[in-house]
């Protein structure tokens, strides 16, 4: 269980800091103290979990967001009351973990602030030993899975949409995530290969 959780991110002095990068972006789901957009170096963001649960089943997998290793992300890290630390916790373990497909990690972000800081911030990564771990898959198998995905938090295409919107939101954009959108909504169609990871560092 230690490679899943740490144990002394509940009881540690000071505030908290998250880093989100999916849904956590548009739907935090948990009191803080501040927003600030943020920089994560040396993993990127990536549709390579399969989803059981929130977005999908074990017989129709919908298709979410991990980090995964390599690259750069771009996200929002919240700033966690310490008084709200262990409840904040304990809430994302529920939400995040519930098939210990992520990994529970501190990683160093850069508040793209006017100080231009660097915090530790508790961040979910994926575990590439889980059998959800579905890989670099091509945009035709991304499309399908999405398409068909539907849980216990909705529809998977729902997911997508919407985590496009929140990078919109933040000014900057994410290739592959923005033109599996536009295929979602027939605004263009497969590649006839899957495309390079063109944007990897600037994730």
């Amino acid at each position: 269980m230690s490679e899943i959780t740490l144990p002394s991110v509940t009881t540690a002095k000071g505030d908290l800091w998250v880093f989100g990068y999916g849904s956590l972006m548009w739907r935090p789901g948990f009191a803080f103290e501040e927003r600030v957009p943020a920089r994560l170096v040396g993993e990127h963001r990536a549709l390579c979990v399969y989803s059981f649960v929130h977005r999908g089943t074990p017989e129709q997998p919908g298709l979410v967001l991990g980090l995964d290793r390599g690259g750069a992300c771009r996200g929002i890290a919240f700033r966690v009351a310490e008084k709200d630390r262990a409840e904040v916790v304990a809430y994302l373990r529920a939400r995040e973990q519930v098939t210990s497909v992520y990994r529970e990690v501190m990683r160093s972000v850069w508040l793209e602030n006017e100080a231009r800081e660097r915090v530790s911030a508790l961040a979910y990564v994926v575990d590439r030993g889980h059998v959800q771990y579905a890989g670099r898959l091509s945009f035709a198998e991304q499309h399908r899975h999405v398409l068909q995905g539907h849980g216990q938090s909705g529809a998977n295409r729902d997911y997508v949409t919407a985590t496009v919107k929140a990078i919109e939101a933040e000014g900057f954009r994410d290739t592959q995530l923005h033109q599996l959108a536009m295929m979602l909504h027939g605004e263009a169609h497969l590649p006839h290969a899957q495309a390079p990871d063109e944007n990897r560092d600037s994730r």
